[in-house]
């Protein structure tokens, strides 16, 4: 994990090339990136507005390119891969591990990931279009085929002299898969286990069989939360007929969970998880321009039940005054339980076996809030306005707002996961017209019953 040094580390080197860059001393430039481990030249890239981050990709050595490629967003990699011929993404591929291979490609057109392809040797060619034949988003998408399998009759001694014969082991591998002679994944063998068992001990007497292997067709987010309650560094990957096909580590894992973490951030602003905190003027613009337009049509919304109570608000000056109350106050309450199960259906902790209950309690929460809080705002606008009625009806509306927010914020996820739609992208929206209409409505309604 990152330090704050390493952190403070890593803003000096961008300092300096910054510094470097503005007096045109491109040879220091140079030195400074080849000096620099693989992320923090990602970082730096990705830290960088576009035309100097154009001028740093160039003074990079192509063996350094493949190195900086898989740290980089998706955003950024893919304009640096668009910038290139076949040729040249061939080239930059050659000694990637297969996973990271095919996060590359799948960035590129058909034609394009064809024709790489066809490029590379035959062995690297088939490991990478096995990855690839999986969606992104699976386990079959995120693992690697560098495994070593071994078969439960063999020896230590034998297992030993086998790995001997490898001029290096794969990087995290903390265990050997067990397969049989059909490549069934049976079990795994911990390298620490063979490390001190007896020479003479076979693989059967001291592997794992209470690690069940993961189908290469579960989703991504169902994967990092076995790695978490695991604690696992590795695991392997079968396919439907349970043959080894693979492995994922925690790396990759790693990448997962930030991932979602970014999506859930930026969806709840209707932006991308790639989004690039120095893109362009011309590509961010019309990115955000899409969601304002979506919230402008609910503010209209909202400003259309204010209008049905001209009326109301001509003659009640204070409502205008102290309406935005009960809109936020429902807002607030109902963006709280909103992200709480949002986040619970992101760790899968939410399904059909709980989800009543936890609307039950998100619910009595709001109850319990709304008669708090409304107590506190009816006093606080009687003594105001000095009007106990004015202060009863914004109390009744923000009960009823409150209760309402709690009830959208935990139903709306859950309604819009099940019909496969991102609830982090959409959930916001409809909970900010709904908690805006119903809080208006409610004020409003009750001043113009008790008022008019």
């Amino acid at each position: 994990m990152p330090t704050s040094a390493d952190f403070i580390q890593t803003q000096d080197h961008l300092d300096q090339l910054n510094q470097a860059l503005d007096s045109g001393a491109l040879v220091q430039v140079r030195r400074l990136l080849d000096s620099l481990p693989a992320a923090d030249v990602a970082h730096v890239l990705e830290s960088s507005p576009p035309k100097a981050r154009a001028v740093l990709w160039r003074l990079i050595e192509i063996d350094r390119e493949r190195e900086v490629l898989p740290f980089l967003s998706d955003e950024i990699r893919s304009q640096f891969l668009r910038q290139m011929d076949t040729e040249e993404v061939a080239s930059i591929t050659e000694g990637l591990e297969a996973d990271d291979i095919a996060d590359i490609l799948q960035q590129l057109p058909d034609r394009v990931i064809r024709e790489v392809l066809e490029l590379m040797d035959l062995q690297d060619r088939q490991r990478v279009e096995h990855v690839l034949s999986y969606p992104e988003d699976t386990a079959g998408g995120l693992m690697n085929t560098d495994a070593i399998t071994v078969r439960p009759k063999t020896l230590i001694e034998v297992v030993l002299r086998y790995l001997r014969r490898h001029d290096e082991l794969p990087e995290m591998m903390d265990n050997l898969i067990v397969v049989n002679r059909r490549d069934e994944y049976i079990g795994l063998l911990p390298l620490r286990r063979v490390l001190v068992s007896d020479p003479g001990t076979t693989v059967r007497e001291i592997m794992n069989t209470d690690i069940d292997a993961i189908p290469a067709n579960m989703d991504d987010r169902e994967v990092a939360n076995l790695f978490e309650r695991n604690d696992w560094v590795s695991a392997p990957v079968v396919d439907s007929d349970g043959k080894m096909i693979g492995r994922i580590t925690i790396d990759d894992v790693v990448d997962v969970i930030r991932e979602d973490a970014d999506h859930s951030l930026m969806s709840l602003a209707g932006l991308g998880e790639d989004e690039d905190t120095f893109g362009s003027v011309l590509k961010t613009a019309p990115r955000r321009a899409v969601w304002l337009g979506i919230n402008l049509l609910t503010a209209f919304m909202a400003s259309a039940v204010i209008n049905v109570f001209e009326a109301t608000l001509d003659k009640v000056v204070a409502l205008a005054i102290l309406m935005p109350i009960v809109a936020s106050m429902g807002g607030v309450a109902g963006t709280q339980t909103l992200t709480v199960v949002i986040r619970g259906i992101a760790l899968g902790q939410v399904g059909s076996n709980n989800s009543t209950w936890l609307i039950n309690k998100e619910l009595l929460v709001g109850v319990i809030n709304g008669l708090c809080w409304s107590l506190v705002v009816a006093v606080a606008a009687a003594l105001w306005f000095d009007d106990l009625l004015i202060g009863a009806i914004i109390a009744g509306a923000t009960v009823i707002n409150l209760i309402t927010a709690a009830l959208a914020g935990a139903t709306i996820p859950i309604l819009l996961d099940k019909l496969n739609i991102d609830p982090a992208l959409a959930g916001g929206v409809a909970l900010t017209t709904i908690t805006d209409i119903v809080g208006f409505m409610s004020f409003l309604g009750l001043a113009t019953w008790f008022y008019i």
